[in-house]
């Protein structure tokens, strides 16, 4: 907790908070920490629609992470910063473009699942 806000505004100015589903995001100890910073009526909605890296970077590097079966942990971890250090950032790059497109549907579908053409 002392170290979490200094870090944040020591990255940058401004931040955009998204809370998601994540288990140990979940935990009580996380969400009490969490409203000292922010209200929680201020919490946007988790959407893997809107979230650039659910809805595409995650899925590049899974198919690079699992190719083959995983021993432990640490050759999970490992995976997983080789198919960072090896990805084209273009994939990122496309991915934030399409981010206001997706809000836009967001909004129009009302918050619901939606399945947008990205190709």
């Amino acid at each position: 907790m002392q170290k979490l806000l200094p870090d944040i505004r020591q990255r940058s100015d401004f931040y955009v908070f998204q809370q998601d589903s994540a288990p140990a995001h979940r935990a009580c100890e996380t969400i009490e920490l969490l409203t000292e910073f922010v209200a929680p009526t201020l919490w946007p909605p988790n959407s893997p629609d809107i979230n650039p890296v659910d809805y595409k970077v995650w899925s590049v590097m899974q198919e690079k992470v699992y190719k083959k079966r995983i021993k432990d942990i640490d050759e999970l971890r490992a995976r997983i910063l080789t198919a960072w250090d090896e990805s084209d950032r273009r994939i990122i790059d496309v991915a934030i473009r399409q981010w206001c497109t997706r809000l836009r549907r967001c909004i129009k579908d009302k918050g619901g699942h939606f399945e947008l053409n990205t190709h």
